[in-house]
C-alpha cells in the first residue's frame, strides 16, 4: 500500500470540492461512524458463517464501506497530524500487552501457553485487572 499515494489522491478530492472547511475531526468522526454503521448493515442478520458466501455485489459493497472508513481515518489523521502507522503499530504493542494470546482457548494457544514465560498470575495482572 502506498500510503502518501493514497493520502495525496484524498487531498486532491477534497481541494476539488473545497471540501477542506467541512472536514473538522469532529465531523470526520461523525461520518467514519456512520460508514462504519453502514457496513455494519450488510452483515446485520447473517448467520456466523454467512458472510463466506458472500456474492460479488455484497462483496463490491462490503469494500465499498471499507474504503469510505479508510478515506475517514485518513482525513481525520492527516487533519490531526497522526501517523497511522505509528499509531497502529503503539496501539498493538498496548493491545499485546493487554490482550494475552491465552485467552483464547485451542490446540496452537495451549503450545504457546506451555511455552511462555507468563505465569498465571502475571497473566492475570495483565489481561484481567479491572
Amino acid at each position: 500500500m502506498n500510503y502518501e499515494k493514497i493520502k495525496k489522491e484524498i487531498k486532491e478530492f477534497v481541494d476539488e470540492r473545497d471540501w477542506d472547511q467541512f472536514h473538522t475531526p469532529k465531523n470526520l468522526s461523525m461520518a467514519l461512524s456512520v460508514e462504519a454503521s453502514e457496513l455494519l448493515e450488510i452483515f446485520q442478520w447473517q448467520k456466523a458463517e454467512e458472510y463466506k458466501n458472500a456474492t460479488e455485489e455484497q462483496k463490491e459493497m462490503i469494500k465499498d464501506e471499507i474504503a469510505d472508513i479508510f478515506y475517514y481515518l485518513v482525513r481525520i489523521s492527516d487533519k490531526l497530524d497522526i501517523n497511522i502507522e505509528e499509531a497502529l503499530l503503539k496501539k498493538m504493542k498496548k493491545n499485546r500487552e493487554k490482550y494475552f494470546f491465552g485467552n483464547s482457548v485451542n490446540e496452537k494457544t495451549k503450545n504457546k501457553l506451555e511455552n511462555s514465560p507468563y505465569t498465571i498470575s502475571s497473566w492475570i495482572t495483565h489481561c484481567c485487572v479491572f
